[in-house]
């Protein structure tokens, strides 16, 4: 209170605002509000003022406030929108208040049952195993650390299961979904399309808060006819054999790091190349992975065209995750953006949507949320077409 007055008597002295506002350490604005108070109040007006908002939101007066708790209990079944319409019909001098309103005040009296937001919990996929090249790649992100320029790398790495054979390993500066791409795209360019690929069910190979876990790197997948194999949260185990390679990358490329991200990569360059052509594999019968490797027949062409002949019609997903259907908005999820969907009436105002050839789950034309059927990427996630 006291610098207030001591700001107010100085600006009446003649000083500037700009000035005192600096030296006392307010702004401008503020300045200029205490002494619009000082002159419509005087002196009272540079007191403290209490806080209070002028209107709660969701308060009623503690008789209407009764009658709704008395409501709720006489006819526990009766949610907001019955309550507040038998309110007014009780009393129709009474100003109807908001169902919101309503709500909150059973929600405050504890008369409302709290549904638990259900999470999607990972439970990975039946795992495969097999002796022929490109039948399956394993995919993961090596842990990070810190180059001698204080930046950190994360390694993504790929290689053969069988063969054992490190198809990538390229020094990423994060973990997101648009560095992998580029890495897996080479790949596929320069050895072709595997039958399946191993990852575990971490950003960017799975989105835990997605439609089914997917991700826009998984769903490219499956729309290049890749199958998706995920190991189960917490049994790293499952994708052994790559995380033994891991062990040897951490020992021969990493220690210590690079200064810098083209350095690091000129290390993991060379590691790669001495494992696959140089290094004796025990489990190969001390042979050379390279000598084990050869390239996969299904060469990479690029995403084909989906249609969906079956259907009654077709939509493409915007890039907030929604279809279009009657001027009707219906969310899917956005790492289905960009790509068409297929959307057939199975009953009257009832709607399966579809992706190739995996069912999503049902709407209705009245509430427009999708309800998602049993995964069909939990058990088993099969090719768009076969090896």
């Amino acid at each position: 209170m006291d610098e207030r007055v001591k700001f107010v008597a100085r600006l009446l002295d003649g000083e500037t605002m700009s000035g005192l506002c600096r030296e006392f350490g307010i702004s401008r604005k503020t300045g200029y509000k205490l002494y619009a108070r000082y002159r419509d109040c005087g002196v009272e007006g540079l007191s403290d003022r209490s806080r209070r908002p002028y209107r709660h939101a969701n308060q009623l007066p503690i008789q209407i406030e009764t009658l709704i708790v008395r409501l709720k209990r006489e006819r526990p079944a009766w949610g907001a929108p019955k309550i507040r319409e038998r309110l007014a019909r009780l009393y129709p001098d009474i100003q109807r208040p908001a169902i919101s309103t309503v709500h909150a005040v059973l929600d405050r009296h504890g008369l409302v049952k709290r549904r638990k937001r259900r999470r999607n919990r990972a439970t990975g996929t039946p795992l495969s195993s097999s002796s022929k090249p490109n039948a399956l790649w394993c995919a993961d992100f090596k842990g990070e650390f810190m180059l001698a320029d204080r930046r950190y790398c994360y390694p993504l790495t790929i290689s053969d299961y069988a063969s054992r054979y490190l198809i990538a390993c390229e020094a990423l500066a994060s973990t997101k979904e648009v560095t992998a791409f580029p890495v897996f795209e080479s790949a596929f360019k320069a050895f072709g399309l595997p039958r399946a690929i191993r990852t575990d069910n971490g950003v960017p190979f799975a989105s835990p808060n997605a439609l089914f876990n997917l991700s826009k790197l998984s769903v490219w997948w499956l729309r290049l006819g890749i199958e998706i194999e995920r190991i189960k949260p917490g049994n790293p185990q499952q994708n052994g054999r790559h995380e033994r390679m891991h062990l040897t990358l951490k020992q021969e490329a990493t220690r210590p790091a690079a200064e810098t991200f083209l350095r690091q990569q000129a290390k993991f360059d060379d590691f790669l190349q001495c494992f696959n052509t140089e290094r004796p594999h025990q489990a190969l019968g001390m042979a050379c992975p390279a000598e084990h490797y050869a390239p996969s027949t299904r060469p990479y062409a690029g995403l084909p065209e989906l249609h969906y002949p079956f259907h009654d019609r077709e939509a493409t997903v915007t890039t907030c995750g929604r279809i279009c259907l009657k001027r009707r908005k219906i969310n899917l999820s956005q790492v289905f953006a960009g790509q068409r969907v297929g959307i057939k009436q199975v009953d009257d105002r009832l709607w399966l949507a579809s992706f190739m050839h995996y069912d999503l789950g049902y709407f209705d034309d009245e509430t427009c949320r999708l309800e998602p059927i049993t995964n069909p990427f939990g058990a088993k996630v099969l090719p768009m077409s076969p090896e």
